[in-house]
């Protein structure tokens, strides 16, 4: 698929203007930045598909955005699609070499603190992380998820997507526990504002993260995490690979990234993977 710039006489919603790739470029492709390239195509079926196809080839900093996903990807195989141009969706390509393998699990996290900082300065919205990789805002005090993260190794290094709804309407949401920044009262929903601001927020969590050798501790990328994270301190359900379930109150992120879970018998489980559901409590909701 060849990028495209877009021009304006295709727009189709003249609330959803196309992205300008020279201006993007020109703010984000500086000297010594991390961000090398930097494209956008029309409509792919998923960015983290396309980036991954061609690791082999790509250099760090490398970024895939598309007008319109239709075949976006989620966790646990689940499917992300919006009407084009209602949101962000891209991929970035990280190669952190010098970082031992296993603290690349901090990788997702490390993206969700990025996006949730950069998109509160830029949207001017309170965001919050739901453990592991969902992207929260609020909307008529209800909790509801305005985007996800989805890391992937590939080649030498990790493909991080992310997929955010920006001016999604409330007849447009694909569930009624989804969000768009719109709906949460953004002062900001020009895309190419908040693509800037995710992507330079990522570029200095990540140099931090890199240079503490990955250690989540020392770059503080764990303790932003658990300060931005609404599933601690809250009752979940987890829903374990095996069809294993566990329930208890999140009590903490450790070091490798886990969700740390308090259960009924006063014992401390970590989780590493699965599907967490906020129980309903004084706040009110499911998520």
């Amino acid at each position: 698929m060849t990028p495209s710039d877009a021009p304006q006489s295709r727009w189709s919603d003249l609330d959803r203007p196309p992205l300008n790739v020279p201006a993007l470029r020109r703010g984000l492709l500086r000297p010594g930045s991390l961000w090398t390239a930097l494209d956008v195509v029309e409509s792919t079926g998923s960015t983290n598909t396309d980036l991954a196809a061609r690791a082999a080839d790509l250099t760090e900093g490398t970024v895939l955005v598309a007008e319109e996903q239709t075949a976006g990807r989620g966790r646990l195989e689940r499917t992300w699609t919006a009407p084009a141009r209602s949101g962000l969706f891209f991929s970035v390509y990280l190669a952190p070499g010098d970082v031992p393998a296993e603290r690349w699990g901090w990788l997702p996290l490390l993206t969700g603190v990025a996006a949730a900082t950069g998109l509160a300065r830029a949207a001017g919205v309170d965001m919050a992380l739901k453990w592991p990789n969902d992207l929260l805002v609020s909307v008529d005090g209800q909790e509801r998820k305005t985007g996800g993260i989805l890391a992937e190794r590939a080649g030498d290094g990790v493909v991080i997507g992310i997929g955010l709804n920006v001016s999604l309407r409330a007849d447009e949401l694909p569930a009624p526990t989804a969000a768009s920044l719109a709906l949460a009262g953004a002062v900001s929903t020009d895309r190419e504002t908040l693509l800037r601001g995710v992507l330079r927020s990522l570029e200095h969590w990540y140099g931090l993260w890199r240079d503490a050798d990955g250690d989540a501790a020392a770059s503080g990328v764990q303790e932003a995490y658990a300060a931005g994270c609404a599933t601690l301190g809250k009752a979940v359900r987890a829903q374990l690979p095996g069809d294993r379930t566990l329930t208890g109150e999140a009590v903490a992120v450790d070091g490798d990234g886990r969700l740390v879970l308090s259960t009924g018998d006063g014992l401390r489980e970590p989780v590493s993977a699965g599907d967490i559901v906020h129980l309903r409590g004084a706040a009110g909701g499911l998520t």
